[in-house]
């Protein structure tokens, strides 16, 4: 007879909620952000089994809504919030952002509320330390009336209370077609939760802020000194700590570069510039997602364009810096984000404009990508996160 520890063990193993190492979870629930321009319906649920690197083909739900592009999930995945990447020429002209509860057990989602950016394409957001509010980049394409960052409030059930406070910021105007105003590609926070950093494409500039969680209509204020200026023409896009803080590395799309940055007091002291697309002319170079491994010792970087490959760097332990290992063709166009999943054994890729999600195989002792295991067919997918 079986005693009540021994029957779980096998009710968890003939299910398959064990593979590999003890506890070691086999499924994983997979979200897709998308655009709905086409034929995509807005947030797609997938199940991803990491014994085998496969997505299974029929989503789990689908969530409607007009171009959920950039996903933050809370830190314990009740809590998820989305982008609609909404503007002018759109069928939804109003930027927004959505908000919804996720279940802890069935990974349902469920709508909370929505309410407006108060500005165009908002592509990019993230929460503040403490949850108290959200952090919106307004990328605006069209230069009138421009980007800017909008800060949001966030209630004790999780809905978002509308904008608190908005900053814009001016525009560097080296590129006349695509800089000509601001244009806020991401906001973080820092390790220390005491400071943001808004990407400003438009401007060729990180701006850095302090944060007070205690001033919930105006939790903004200027750091000294305000900015971090990047070289002319070139893009920032995407912001990314160590988990120990010490470093940063930040894509810079137009001139499709990597910036690596010591981190000092909140400031950002530039160390290195990494060229992704050496010699080639604009339309190799489109940098966008940057990611490290979960131990830190790798960073991956996507470029778009013609390129449309991935790049895996060895990151020095001593000093942050960065050191080029592979290049990998990701077998589609616009790899506009990616991830790794939970396992650490695959690396996922969403590549926008050839309408498909890409499952590598990858390799966590030595960082390189391997084989591709799966190509799935996801109308304009733009960001991935996994739930745990």
């Amino acid at each position: 007879m079986f005693k009540p520890a021994a029957l779980t063990l096998l009710l968890c193993a003939s299910t398959g909620l064990f593979a590999g190492p003890a506890g070691a979870a086999q499924y994983y629930d997979l979200l897709v952000g998308t655009y709905t321009g086409a034929g995509s319906q807005g947030i797609y649920r997938y199940r991803f089994d990491s014994a085998n690197g496969r997505i299974q083909a029929r989503p789990l739900q689908v969530v409607p809504g007009e171009n959920p592009s950039w996903l933050t999930l809370g830190p314990d995945q009740t809590r998820l919030y989305a982008v609609n990447e909404n503007g002018p020429g759109g069928r939804d002209v109003v930027g927004k952002v959505s908000a919804f509860a996720i279940d802890p057990a069935s990974h349902q989602l469920s709508p909370l509320n929505q309410v407006e950016s108060r500005g165009d394409e908002p592509t990019h957001s993230s929460l503040a330390a403490g949850g108290r509010h959200l952090f919106v980049a307004n990328y605006a394409v069209h230069p009138d009336p421009g980007g800017n960052l909008a800060v949001l409030g966030i209630d004790e059930q999780g809905q978002l209370t509308g904008v608190v406070q908005q900053e814009r910021h001016g525009a560097s105007r080296v590129n006349p077609e695509r800089q000509a105003s601001s244009h806020v590609h991401s906001v973080v926070s820092g390790v220390d939760g005491r400071h943001v950093y808004v990407q400003d494409l438009g401007a060729d500039k990180v701006f850095v802020y302090r944060y007070d969680a205690a001033n919930r209509e105006h939790p903004l204020s200027p750091a000294q000194p305000p900015a971090v200026d990047l070289p002319p023409g070139s893009g920032p896009r995407h912001l990314l700590f160590s988990r120990d803080g010490r470093y940063a590395y930040l894509t810079l799309e137009m001139a499709g570069q990597i910036a690596m940055f010591e981190v000092r007091d909140g400031q950002l002291q530039r160390k290195q510039l990494v060229d992704m697309a050496a010699g080639q002319d604009a339309a190799h170079k489109a940098a966008a997602a940057v990611h490290l491994s979960p131990d830190g010792r790798f960073l991956y970087a996507s470029n778009r364009g013609k390129a449309s490959e991935l790049l895996v760097y060895a990151v020095d332990p001593a000093s942050g810096q960065l050191k080029e290992l592979q290049r990998r063709p990701v077998e589609g166009v616009e790899p506009r984000e990616f991830s790794l999943d939970p396992s650490g054994r695959f690396l996922l890729v969403a590549n926008q404009k050839s309408n498909q999600v890409v499952v590598m195989r990858r390799d966590p002792a030595s960082g390189k990508l391997g084989e591709t295991l799966q190509k799935l067919a996801i109308d304009a997918p733009s960001d991935l996160k996994f739930l745990r």
